[in-house]
């Protein structure tokens, strides 16, 4: 089996370094190629993270500039989004990082396109989803790969907060092997993600987003640009001031990301996620930097603590009190009881009937138009076909942009929606939640929905069991085994040599 240099790092146990390279419509191939050949020359470097949608912008294609790194002599580690792609784009995918060998996967949503048409966005799968996804690919085509996924704890909203770590086990549990964290500085916030783990016996490894910021970037930040990514008021003063010194401030902010290394990894991290500057003297002057600073760890964890006043701890803030459950929940879920009775002979006779209007296509059809005419103006109810209101407060999941059914993605900010202007409809599924004492039951996996029922009824789809739901999952994509051909890739030895001898990661 060929070496994996991130697999083998996780396993040993031994902290290790991956590195981002952003790859931008705006950065020539040429320079990526250049700048993977200097990162691969840094021992203490495991891996490249190849970008995709970086921003909700178009760039080159991941895994043609991952293949042109690992040729560089750097093992890749591969994000796929759910960005405009359905299931069998990204099964075709994956297939092709088998045939090329490429094991390393990072499974994200995906941050919303820029300037395109809300009707032409297409969001098949959430992150959740694709991991799974991956995983059945990975065990029925026995398919190695290692799976990679986000986690923010720089959420500072009760219900985002909760929600991200909702997600993440949910992550986990459909196959994640380990995560990454979003960007911040916030050291009480890693803290928090390490122990809400721990607190669960989660031993699933995670890597510290560890961002070399320049003023022009904490000023984008510092707005909620690009989306997932937040920097303070005091942080960014702080940076516009170092930005008077002489080198305009590079020496302060490799200080900050080498004291940022050494908190992540005197917390327990398995490594750390170096991202905002691929310069390899730069990388490296950071790696030994931190390892000096290593046994101050704590103290620069007090130093390094930037937070939005008021901003919402999971073990410090006290939780607010439940809202009232309120009329409408109240008749959703009394009325949900009463037409989707699962006790015999109810369910038999509602069945029944059901199968006798499905044969006639026109009753069938105004069926579903008087469920519309009801669900719509009650829940935004879009027709998707596969209803899942119930395991979701009564919120339908259509009404989020990204069309997530697993939790909100990771650009939300304080409470508010990554694409438009408007409440993240996750804050009203967890206080919906909280106030009926199912927050347990938001971990429940909801599958993606299947697309070919959309304009049909839910109430027949249900009935008749032709839709996805918990419960009543649908294979993602129909899974072949391996060709013998393709098996054989990745079963053969790596033809080039990795910057480090042990380790490659992301």
């Amino acid at each position: 089996m060929a070496t994996n240099p991130i697999r083998e790092s996780l396993k040993s146990g031994k902290f290790f370094y991956m590195v981002e390279m952003v790859a931008s419509a705006n950065t020539r191939e040429a320079q990526l190629m250049q700048t993977a050949s200097e990162i691969a020359g840094v021992t203490e470097i495991t891996a490249g993270s190849i970008t995709s949608y970086a921003g909700g912008s178009t760039g080159h294609d991941p895994v043609r500039i991952g293949t042109a790194v690992r040729a560089r002599g750097l093992t890749v580690n591969i994000h796929l989004t759910c960005v405009n792609k359905d299931r069998l784009t990204i099964h075709n995918t994956l297939q092709d990082l088998a045939a090329l060998g490429i094991e390393n996967v990072f499974a994200i949503s995906g941050d919303y396109p820029k300037g395109t048409d809300p009707a032409s966005t297409i969001f098949d799968l959430d992150s959740v989803q694709l991991v799974e996804m991956i995983n059945e690919v990975r065990q029925h085509a026995k398919i190695p790969f290692l799976i990679s996924g986000a986690v923010s704890p720089f959420k500072y909203v009760e219900a985002d907060c909760a929600y991200q770590y909702l997600k993440l086990e949910k992550k986990i549990a459909a196959g994640l092997d380990y995560a990454i964290t979003q960007l911040g500085y916030d050291s009480r916030k890693f803290r928090e993600l390490k122990r809400y783990l721990d607190e669960r016996g989660l031993k699933t490894p995670v890597l510290g987003n560890v961002y070399i910021l320049n003023a022009r970037a904490a000023e984008k930040m510092s707005k909620g640009e690009p989306p997932g990514c937040w920097v303070a008021k005091e942080l960014l003063e702080r940076i516009q001031e170092e930005t008077k010194s002489a080198d305009r401030g590079m020496a302060a902010r490799l200080e900050r990301a080498a004291k940022m290394v050494a908190i992540v990894r005197g917390l327990g991290y398995a490594g750390a996620y170096l991202g905002g500057d691929s310069k390899a003297e730069r990388l490296k002057w950071v790696i030994k930097r931190s390892e000096e600073l290593a046994p101050k760890w704590e103290e620069l964890a007090e130093e390094i603590s930037y937070a939005p006043k008021g901003g919402f701890y999971y073990y410090e803030t006290p939780k607010a009190p439940p809202k009232p459950r309120g009329f409408a929940l109240a008749a959703s879920e009394t009325m949900h009881s009463l037409l989707f009775a699962k006790t015999e002979p109810m369910k038999s006779l509602v069945t029944g009937v059901v199968k006798t209007v499905d044969h006639f296509p026109a009753v069938a059809h105004a069926l579903e138009r008087v469920e519309y005419a009801f669900k719509s103006p009650a829940y935004g109810c879009q027709a998707c076909g596969n209803c899942v209101l119930p395991e979701m407060e009564y919120v339908c999941p259509q009404t989020c942009p990204k069309g997530m059914r697993n939790g909100p993605c990771g650009g939300t900010l304080m409470g508010r929606c990554e694409v438009h202007d408007m409440p993240c409809i996750w804050v009203s599924v967890y206080d919906r939640a909280k106030a009926n004492n199912h927050i347990d039951q938001l971990k429940t996996f909801i599958p993606a929905p299947n697309r070919a029922l959309k304009g049909t009824s839910s109430w027949i789809n249900y009935f008749l069991d032709r839709d996805v739901r918990p419960g009543h999952p649908g294979a993602l994509i129909q899974i072949e085994p391996l060709p013998a051909s393709l098996a054989g890739v990745l079963a053969e030895p790596e033809t080039v040599t990795s910057g480090t001898a042990a380790t490659n990661s992301k």
